[in-house]
């Protein structure tokens, strides 16, 4: 098209890390200290440890692929390179659902913390929206709309103001409560008072994962960075690295500040007690003006991580359009500002929507949890298949020990999927089945053109045992199933069959990977088209 534009390569490295940190910093913080606490008490601390670690493991497998591989909406393309337009159909259903769901959550909390400062935003006895409750959420969401609808410079220095004091009042806070350290919180019951069993669950459940999980917004945006070979790996490890410091120390100050008389009756319930956690600890202590900072960043954390999630909503998208398996229309890149704004507009009126059933931060987040964590999840997937059809594939960062870290990562998100529960897992996984086979009925409107359908089908049937045994492993398993599968049997069950999965996923990939180069993303000499194209 004569009036496509081109993605602008503007994003520089401190760019991309105050993405990371600021869509990995949003309002986990604010809330999950207090939900973590109760369930699994001052043993939350492995928890956050845990994911910490799980989600290191997945950047570096993006580290790779971002760099090899520097695309819009990398995370729904990745899996359309390495095993066909199907993967992406799949994937990028899956992952839309949680990018423009998490814009909402993020507003949701933005609005029940601003509730300390205007009740009325809030209806009493509930963390469901009054009507002005809701219009301020909808101005926020505006807001955000109108910062990325023009260009990516102008959000990513908005997003960089608003990273950095959301990196400030978080480090004041561990400071001060620190001071308040009372050490004989974190024998009160024990220091694990509810085993493994609370630790794994807090990481689902509890929001950990939810609160780590901001590393693809880096690779959504891997079209418009600088020098993406070597600034994209750099900006996903530090992210995570400093996210991980940050969440342990708030979970530390957290534990040993609050007073201990009450936790007569142990760590159980005690998010009830706390509904603001930071917020009502400070005005416990009396420290009435670390509560002003506390809520002036409990609107402020939120709504900047919203800001980039509708940011990076947009470009996944464009991705999955460009996979043929959604409208046309949103592989449209205007001229002048490079901004894909169809696709802006459906993150608009989704992350809208959101807003309108589901009335809390708490009410979305295994959900969206285990949604994002599967989106992870088939990067390790892609990476390992690009060794073997994509072998000439240029590999600025190219990952060590990839055959123990890619499928030790596939097992950890598995893990992490199965901890949400059965509740979450049977619609989530049920939904992604009739999906599949939606796609069969349909099979004379799906794209053939560079894969054949029955090629589409053989890259795919993994998938298919792949969720349909995590459904058996949930209902049989103790987080919400029948609880036929104790521990450590129903872990060993998710690890073995995680390992068919991932093993099965990889060498059932492309023969050949099919990547697409054109000027939309190419505003540079693009390694992949000199080597692979052409």
């Amino acid at each position: 098209m004569s009036n496509q534009g081109k993605f602008k390569r503007e994003l520089s490295l401190s760019d991309l890390t105050w993405i990371g940190f600021g869509a990995i910093f949003g309002s986990g913080w604010l809330f999950a200290a207090s939900h973590v606490s109760a369930i699994a008490g001052p043993a939350g601390i492995l928890s956050w440890v845990m994911g910490g670690i799980a989600v290191l493991l997945l950047g570096f497998v993006y580290c790779e692929l971002g760099a090899s591989v520097p695309r819009a909406g990398g995370v729904v393309r990745y899996p359309v390179y390495s095993h066909g337009p199907l993967m992406g159909y799949l994937l990028g259903s899956i992952t839309l659902i949680a990018y423009s769901s998490l814009i909402a959550i993020e507003v949701e909390a933005a609005r029940q913390y601003a509730t300390a400062w205007w009740p009325s935003l809030t209806q009493e006895e509930s963390t469901l929206p009054t009507l002005s409750g809701w219009l301020f959420q909808f101005c926020l969401l505006c807001l955000f709309f109108i910062l990325n609808y023009w260009s990516i410079r102008t959000f990513a220095q908005s997003n960089t103001i608003i990273t950095i004091f959301k990196f400030f009042v978080p480090t004041i806070t561990i400071i001060v409560l620190l001071s308040h350290l009372k050490p004989a919180n974190f024998s009160v019951g024990g220091f694990a008072p509810s085993g493994i069993f609370g630790i794994e669950s807090a990481i689902s459940v509890g929001g950990v994962i939810f609160a780590y999980l901001g590393l693809t917004p880096i690779v959504s945006v891997a079209s418009e960075a600088k020098n993406p070979q070597r600034t994209i790996p750099i900006a996903l490890i530090l992210s995570v690295v400093l996210s991980t410091i940050v969440y342990v120390l708030l979970q530390v100050a957290f534990l040993g500040s609050i007073p201990t008389n009450m936790l007569e009756n142990g760590w159980a319930g005690i998010d009830k007690q706390f509904s603001l956690p930071f917020k009502d600890i400070a005005a416990v202590l009396g420290l009435n003006w670390l509560v002003f900072f506390i809520v002036s960043d409990a609107i402020i954390s939120p709504s900047g991580t919203g800001n980039i999630y509708m940011s990076t909503t947009p470009r996944v998208v464009y991705g999955w359009a460009r996979s043929g398996t959604l409208f046309k229309v949103f592989t449209k890149v205007e001229q002048k500002s490079g901004i894909p704004r169809p696709a802006v507009w459906l993150s608009f009126i989704l992350s809208v929507f959101w807003t309108l059933p589901f009335p809390s931060w708490e009410s979305l987040i295994s959900v969206v949890s285990a949604a994002l964590v599967l989106s992870y999840a088939f990067a390790p997937i892609s990476a390992a298949a690009f060794r073997h059809n994509a072998p000439d594939l240029p590999r600025p960062f190219r990952l060590k020990g990839m055959a123990i870290l890619c499928p030790l990562s596939f097992i950890i998100a598995s893990l992490i999927v199965y901890w949400s529960g059965w509740k979450t897992i049977s619609w989530l996984l049920g939904s992604q089945i009739v999906m599949f086979i939606v796609y069969l009925f349909f099979k004379k409107w799906v794209p053939t053109e560079k894969v054949s359908f029955t090629q589409q089908i053989k890259s795919s049937w993994w998938l298919v045992f792949y969720y349909a045994t995590m459904m058996i492993a949930s209902y049989l398993g103790l987080f919400g199933g029948i609880g036929v599968l104790k521990h450590p049997w129903d872990i060993i069950f998710v690890a073995t069959l995680s390992l068919i999965s991932y093993y099965w996923g990889t060498y059932t990939s492309l023969p050949k990977a099919i990547f697409d180069d054109d000027e939309v993303e190419t505003n540079e000499s693009n390694p992949i088209h000199e080597h692979l194209v052409g």
